[in-house]
């Protein structure tokens, strides 16, 4: 009779160790994080990132090389500008409605192999705020 009431507890905190352990998995899913960012500084224009590539570097001349990033206000951006310097890639001015916008630069890099094209990025808001300028430098072989 004792090993019967034995064997039942063990059966209780097994279900309960079970349960906690499919808790813990499922908790270990990949979800969404709050993020806090600084509030804006008056007069300061949009925020500019560059994603892709993350910092200068060298790619084979061929395909296109695709640039991304985003620009961020949360006044609105209005339009983002991008520049190039070298190369044979230019884009115009992209006008938005939003308050983030991401893009992305199909950089051209066939033929131009021995060429760094420098990529300056940057954004005005609706209230005519400039923000900073993302560079990056390609250099192709």
């Amino acid at each position: 009779m004792l090993a019967g009431r034995f064997t039942a507890g063990l059966g209780g905190l097994g279900r309960c160790f079970g349960l906690a352990v499919l808790l813990g998995v499922l908790g270990c899913d990949d979800r969404e994080r709050l993020s806090f960012t600084a509030p804006p500084i008056p007069g300061q224009g949009p925020r500019t990132f560059i994603d892709r590539p993350l910092q200068d570097t060298t790619v084979t001349a061929g395909p296109d090389f695709l640039i991304l990033g985003l620009s961020r206000d949360v006044n609105g951006v209005d339009t983002v500008y991008f520049e190039t310097v070298g190369g044979v890639s230019n884009f115009p001015p992209f006008h938005t409605v939003q308050d983030t916008v991401q893009w992305g630069l199909p950089l051209t890099t066939l033929n131009q192999s021995g060429v760094t094209v420098t990529v300056r990025v940057f954004a005005v808001d609706y209230q005519g705020n400039r923000g900073d300028t993302a560079i990056r430098r390609i250099s192709i072989q």
